[in-house]
């Protein structure tokens, strides 16, 4: 695996710390984390609304799963179960999240993340690490082009609630994700409500870690590629995906970040392990214009359609803006080229069946 860090013994937190509780243990992310915590010898306890649903079964097959994995059945919005599955943990990473453009979601997302922080705190944990999102960051239009993007960079609220230009994090929610691909895309929704529900509840999350004196550490992923250990398409590979076939005739003259799954993964058990982190870590391994992603696209996927048209071709191509991961960097983390993450992607999509073959697809229209 090329993600890579010093290691780092499992007790550098206390005594506790090798029982730890991951939320949304199913999901992209979610399922990754599982994974690497059981390859560094922690118990893990999963969350899921229904542990016996297919879409968790890939769980139960990662390696340490048959003695150190317990699936709890667990809501974020109901208490009673998440005190029963953080009860006895040392640490808590918390990745589950909606991911929808809907208003009403961002209650839930604001609600779970108060109902696990303070289960959290009621159960003794000490450090909780939480997965919010590159649209807590990036949604500023008053940000200026010189403006080096980092951990102390926010997302403007009022401007999520308004826009009506879809940043990618939001069309990503808004995708059909069908069995295998072939969906139209997004939607046009006017509010970002997503980048809105991320940040609204990474600003909770550490509202109650001060109240209660938790350890809260936030890793902020930008748009997530790599291999999927679910069976489940995800919106980040769906986004991408879409290039491959050539069902996004066009690809917009805009720059967008990305990292691959391992690392983010990686960032979680790094943020936990040292007993210094704190605050927030950006977490991408670089920023592309889209005509360099189909471009790494169609050297991975030789034989399928790759779109190559732009949507704007009479304009300057858009520059990519500067950046700032050092912070992982600083605690050993070394990102894995992207192209890689990509292929890994392709590979896995293939696997699931999400990617069929090329002669399904038909090539765009110039």
């Amino acid at each position: 695996m090329a993600t890579s860090a010093s290691p780092s013994p499992v007790a550098t937190i206390h005594s506790c710390a090798k029982t730890v509780c991951v939320t949304g243990a199913g999901g992209y992310i979610g399922s990754w984390v599982v994974k690497l915590l059981l390859e560094r010898g922690y118990t893990v306890r999963g969350t899921a609304r229904d542990p016996e649903d297919p879409k968790n079964r890939h769980l139960k097959s990662l390696d340490g799963a048959g003695e150190r994995l317990t699936i709890c059945r667990a809501d974020v919005l109901d208490y009673a179960s998440l005190q029963l599955a953080i009860s006895g943990c040392g640490g808590v990473f918390h990745t589950a999240s909606p991911v929808a453009n809907d208003p009403g979601l961002v209650a839930a997302a604001v609600d779970g993340t108060r109902n696990v922080m303070n289960a959290a705190a009621e159960a003794g944990v000490r450090r909780v690490v939480f997965t919010s999102s590159f649209g807590a960051v990036h949604m500023d239009p008053n940000r200026s082009s010189d403006t080096v993007v980092d951990e102390s960079c926010w997302s403007d609220p009022d401007y999520c609630k308004k826009t009506n230009v879809l940043s990618l994090s939001l069309s990503l929610s808004l995708c059909a994700v069908p069995g295998s691909f072939h969906s139209s895309g997004p939607c046009g929704c006017r509010q970002n409500w997503y980048c809105y529900g991320k940040m609204s509840a990474e600003l909770v999350a550490s509202e109650v870690a001060r109240e209660k004196g938790l350890e809260l550490v936030v890793v902020v992923p930008s748009v997530t590629v790599g291999q999927m250990l679910q069976p489940a398409l995800t919106a980040s590979v769906y986004h991408v995906l879409r290039y491959v076939c050539a069902t996004k005739t066009a690809y917009p003259n805009e720059v967008q970040s990305y990292v691959g799954v391992k690392d983010v993964a990686m960032a979680h058990l790094l943020v936990y392990e040292n007993p210094s982190a704190r605050g927030r870590y950006l977490c991408l391994s670089c920023v592309l214009h889209r005509a360099e992603v189909v471009e790494l696209l169609a050297e991975i996927c030789p034989m399928y359609p790759v779109t190559t048209r732009c949507q704007d071709e009479s304009s300057a191509r858009k520059k990519p803006y500067k950046f700032s991961n050092q912070r992982l960097k600083d605690l050993g983390l070394r990102f894995t080229p992207i192209k890689q993450s990509l292929r890994e992607m392709v590979i896995s999509a293939k696997a699931n069946g999400h990617l069929l073959p090329p002669s399904s697809y038909r090539p765009s229209p110039l």
